[in-house]
């Protein structure tokens, strides 16, 4: 089976953008964060190129069109690499909270817990006087 040249490009051009877009979602994300705004302006650019593309395909220029939605979707890609990149003060990701980490553990091993603190701060909210109860409004 022989395949044209005219369609061996765009086998490789396809197999290319795979590569970018999967680069770009499960690839190694960069050390640094980029700026918000370097993003918007990679998305402003990519969606630059599919308005040339789709004015190149209304044109007839089918090679011009392929190449600049091609172009388009490799920025595509790599604004979705960028945006992975984060800096150490960012939270950490798969939606941890840094807010639910454990107190330190006591010398034998087990959190402390200041119980009798936690009643007396217990009873002086319970017993005063401009609480109002749960249900009422």
């Amino acid at each position: 089976m022989v395949v044209p040249s005219s369609e061996v490009w765009k086998l490789a051009l396809a197999f290319a953008l795979g590569a970018a877009i999967l680069m770009g979602a499960w690839g190694a994300a960069p050390r640094r964060s980029v700026p918000r705004a370097d993003l918007r302006r990679l998305v402003v650019c990519a969606l630059l190129l599919y308005g040339v593309g789709g004015l190149a395909s209304l044109s007839g220029h089918s090679t011009l069109a392929a190449l600049a939605y091609a172009a388009g979707i490799g920025v595509c890609a790599l604004a979705l690499w960028l945006s992975r990149g984060s800096d150490a003060d960012d939270p950490p990701r798969g939606g941890e909270d840094p807010s639910d980490e454990q107190p330190p553990p006591a010398p034998d091993g087990l959190p402390e817990f200041d119980w009798a603190a936690f009643e007396r701060e217990f009873r002086s909210y319970s017993e005063s006087p401009d609480r109002t109860p749960a249900g009422t409004h």
